[in-house]
């Protein structure tokens, strides 16, 4: 059975473009523009693995979505892979790193990421 990867991610077109590279790769993908709707798809499709966007509704959402998909008993053993360009977005001098409390996820890539580095970060983590 294909693994199940969710997409949060307000960009459609980045969503799609991601969407087209998973389905090729045999993955199941589905996906919400929102923290609100992405965490309600978790725990209605209880994914393999979740990619998630920070800038959303909010320039912290995907921060937050995080946390509560850790402070969810159900959901906190799926890997999340956090895809950002907020530090670039707003010429941040220093980046973030996964953490059990503030931020946790397995892995943090920043956005544009290669293809072939997004299949490797999932591979590794679902």
């Amino acid at each position: 059975m294909a693994k199940k990867v969710l997409i949060i991610d307000d960009d459609v077109e980045y969503v799609d473009a991601i969407t087209n590279l998973l389905d090729a790769r045999g993955y199941s993908v589905t996906s919400a523009h929102n923290g609100k709707d992405g965490v309600a798809a978790a725990k209605a499709g209880k994914p393999d693995l979740i990619i998630l966007d920070v800038m959303m509704t909010t320039q912290s959402e995907g921060f937050d979505v995080a946390r509560e998909l850790h402070d969810d008993a159900d959901l906190n053993s799926v890997p999340v892979v956090m895809i950002t360009g907020v530090r670039k977005e707003m010429n941040l001098p220093f980046g973030f790193e996964p953490d059990s409390d503030w931020l946790p996820v397995k892995a943090l890539l920043e956005k544009p990421v290669k293809p072939e580095v997004l299949l490797k970060t999932i591979e590794q983590h679902i």
